[in-house]
């Protein structure tokens, strides 16, 4: 590795660290609860799926700086994928409630660890899947 390689580093970790903020606020707008107070609160349902969507989106970028020779080429990777996975979840949960009665989002305000799980294998799998392309 050249100098130039060990300088992007701090570059590369820096923009990281500010889309994967941008991109957990982006995510806390779009539940019908308040994602930070209710981790505050002690809500271990929220923080479950907040941290496996934490992962997640980690993961996509990180696939995506591994496969890019540009900065913004992984920046607009792990937003696409971001709102891929919003939309996935929207319709899964989507189809969950109406087929099933399963209210994701409900039980996950709740405290229902269940359901925050199974939210948040949805993003680890999606994740997987999308940071294998």
């Amino acid at each position: 590795m050249s100098w130039i390689d060990y300088a992007r580093i701090p570059v590369w970790t820096g923009m990281g660290a500010v889309l994967l903020l941008l991109i957990m606020y982006l995510d806390s707008l779009t539940t019908r609860y308040h994602d930070i107070q209710e981790i505050k609160d002690g809500n271990v349902a929220v923080t479950t799926r907040f941290l496996m969507k934490l992962a997640a989106q980690a993961y996509i970028l990180g696939q995506s700086i591994a496969k890019s020779d540009v900065i913004w080429e992984a920046i607009a990777t792990s937003v696409i994928s971001f709102v891929l996975l919003f939309v996935l979840e929207w319709i899964a949960r989507a189809v969950l409630s109406k087929s099933i009665g399963f209210q994701l989002e409900e039980g996950i305000h709740e405290g229902k660890l269940s359901y925050a799980l199974f939210a948040g294998s949805l993003h680890i799998a999606g994740a997987l899947i999308i940071g294998s392309v």
